[in-house]
């Protein structure tokens, strides 16, 4: 949770000073009217222009007089969407994980499918690797996105299915990574039962699971207007701020259920898989020592870049009171940024953490050496088939 506590203040320090929200909107004809004591109020609400009820908020906003398409802020949630957490250290997260998962999980997924034997665990990781190596190729527009200021230039079909992919790989990766975690378990927990257990059925299954749910979860982002006009601005904005009764009636218990059912519950289940593990490794004395350690690496990784996100999606729609949580979505839009690093620590704690794996990678790029000895050759031949030992 520590993370968390980093987060808030990153994002929130940044608002005006004071504490009354002020919406910024003007009339209509752009005139002002004055106060009790003869001054000149410079914000002033339309009078054909209600307020939306209170409700949880991606930033609160209201829709202007006769233009759906067109949304206003509060000048504390202006202020924070064009910040510099949103349009410099989000799309630094971003571009790191694009930057390290893109070669990662390609070569990895690629070293998987060609020079390993078709096991099981092996299905389960190729699965890892394509998701994280989807995530990847999602996540440039989102780059573009954020540098140019919080301006969407690619249009509206653009948005929904660019922020469906987001979602839709990221949690397929965490429902992946909960697979994974009972096959580990059954063979570590249970080994004379996994050996009927453990085969391609069960691994093909899981995968399809994880990909069928995380579709479906992901599905009403794809149907649902996600651009909008910032008012008084040429900003077009992707999924950032949506209408707040939107945000009641559609993007409330959807969000809940990919929170709950893509993240919350997969952790879970690897929280009890690998707690089980961890105590028979822990039982089975020094020799499983770096099993152990990293089978905690894998529990931990997928606590810290996971939860924050999703504990703070779960607050952000939990009160609909408009002083419950603030301008809780500044604090989410770096926390969902570090959650796609998660698919460059997994190459590295689950494929390039074995010396039989690394070899692999090294004798696959061995063959587009023309001068590679025929010793070399030889000793592939020979080592091939190891691999699977370690990455169980």
């Amino acid at each position: 949770m520590w993370v968390l506590l980093l987060l808030w203040p990153l994002a929130l320090g940044f608002s005006p000073e004071s504490g009354t929200q002020t919406p910024s909107v003007y009339d209509e004809d752009e005139s002002t009217e004055r106060g009790d004591n003869g001054t000149l109020g410079p914000w002033t609400q339309p009078q054909v222009v209600t307020l939306c009820p209170s409700g949880p908020r991606s930033f609160p906003s209201w829709s202007c007089a006769n233009n759906s398409d067109t949304l206003d802020l509060w000048d504390s949630s202006r202020a924070l969407l064009l910040g510099w957490v949103p349009t410099r250290l989000v799309p630094a997260l971003y571009g790191l994980a694009l930057g390290v998962g893109l070669p990662a999980n390609g070569l990895a997924l690629w070293v998987l499918a060609t020079r390993v034997p078709r096991l099981p665990s092996t299905v389960l990781l190729m699965n890892l690797a394509a998701a994280d190596l989807l995530l990847a190729l999602a996540l440039p527009p989102r780059i573009a996105y954020h540098l140019r200021g919080q301006r969407w230039p690619f249009g509206e079909a653009a948005c929904r299915l660019d922020t469906a992919a987001l979602y839709g790989h990221m949690y397929c990766s965490v429902l992946l990574l909960a697979a994974i975690s009972l096959d580990r378990y059954l063979a570590v927990v249970h080994p004379l039962r996994a050996r009927t257990l453990r085969g391609p059925c069960l691994a093909t299954g899981l995968c399809a699971l994880a990909w069928l749910a995380a579709a479906t979860l992901a599905l009403p982002l794809g149907l649902q207007q996600q651009t909008f006009q910032l008012s008084r601005s040429d900003h077009v904005l992707c999924h950032d701020v949506l209408p707040m009764g939107a945000q009641l009636s559609y993007w409330r218990p959807a969000f809940i259920c990919l929170a709950v059912l893509g993240c919350l519950l997969p952790l879970l289940a690897m929280l009890l898989c690998y707690g089980a593990a961890l105590h028979a490794l822990a039982a089975g004395g020094r020799r499983y020592s770096h099993a152990l350690r990293l089978t905690a690496l894998v529990l931990a990784s997928a606590l810290v870049f996971f939860a924050p996100s999703n504990v703070l999606l779960l607050l952000h729609y939990s009160d609909p009171g408009p002083e419950a949580w603030g301008n809780l979505y500044a604090a989410y839009m770096p926390s969902l940024a570090l959650s796609t690093l998660n698919s460059c620590v997994d190459p590295f704690v689950y494929y390039y953490v074995s010396t039989e794996f690394r070899d692999k990678v090294r004798e696959a790029l061995l063959c587009w050496v023309p001068s590679s000895s025929t010793t070399s050759r030889e000793g592939r031949s020979r080592r091939m088939g190891t691999l699977s030992s370690s990455l169980v």
